[in-house]
């Protein structure tokens, strides 16, 4: 039987300390991951259907159905469950991964994370250390190896929502003007894709109306096993013209 509670790591980073913790929920009999960053509840393995979605609903919108064609960014690498549902694609060429916080790339290169297969063994995925929302502003974008690259799809998945943020360094990131600097980077008809834990902010849906040619929001609705009711987070897509 799994300990009941195991801090797998600890680091400081410049946005506070981050810990990966494991613990057992005797009540699911599962053994649970858990990101926390300060006093906040980043991700847990235990929830993540809006995760996965955010890969499988952001991807299923591109066009093209010849292998290993598509090239995608997603922001944020946390436990790695939108990386490894967007791996899933045979579609995808290559995939970056922007991570602000070094640690968490280590703890997938040490294996500390549940995922089965690891991000490590699909050659396809590369996580890199940056600063998403900085490179997202730039002139060179995302890929500091070839400046201007333009991607088929960005996923992101870093704050809470548009309005909580872990960082007030994002905050400018959700605003028209924000939005308009992101979708530079994107192909002609490429898809931004954005996790939210809350439910839809019409608000939000009308500014990326503003950017983008089309513009919606997709409720992921989940059961809480802990609460015993469901909860409904979201996902909101935005494709350019």
């Amino acid at each position: 039987m799994s300990a009941l509670f195991e801090e797998l790591d600890y680091q400081d980073t410049p946005i506070g300390p981050i810990s990966l913790r494991r613990r057992r929920q005797l009540s699911l009999g599962v053994d649970v991951f858990e990101i926390i960053l300060g006093e906040e509840h980043l991700m847990s393995s235990l929830f993540t259907a809006s995760e996965i979605a955010l890969a499988k609903l952001g991807l299923a919108d591109l066009a093209g159905d010849t292998p290993r064609s598509l090239d995608i960014v997603i922001g944020g690498l946390g436990l790695g469950y939108t990386a490894a549902a967007a791996l899933e694609d045979p579609r995808i060429n290559e995939l970056l991964v922007i991570e602000l916080l070094q640690p968490v790339i280590d703890w997938h290169a040490r294996g500390l994370v549940p995922l089965d297969p690891p991000l490590s063994a699909d050659p396809r995925c590369q996580p890199r250390q940056g600063d998403f929302f900085a490179l997202a502003a730039s002139e060179a974008g995302f890929d500091t190896t070839r400046e201007g690259r333009k991607f088929d799809a960005i996923l992101i998945d870093i704050d809470h929502t548009p309005d909580w943020l872990l960082d007030a360094r994002s905050g400018a990131f959700y605003s028209q003007g924000g939005l308009q600097q992101l979708s530079r980077h994107l192909k002609p008809g490429g898809i931004m894709g954005l996790w939210s834990d809350a439910r839809t902010d019409e608000a939000f849906v009308a500014r990326l109306a503003q950017v983008f040619k089309s513009a919606h929001a997709e409720p992921v609705t989940f059961h809480n096993p802990l609460q015993d009711k469901p909860f409904t987070q979201t996902v909101y897509l935005g494709q350019k013209g």
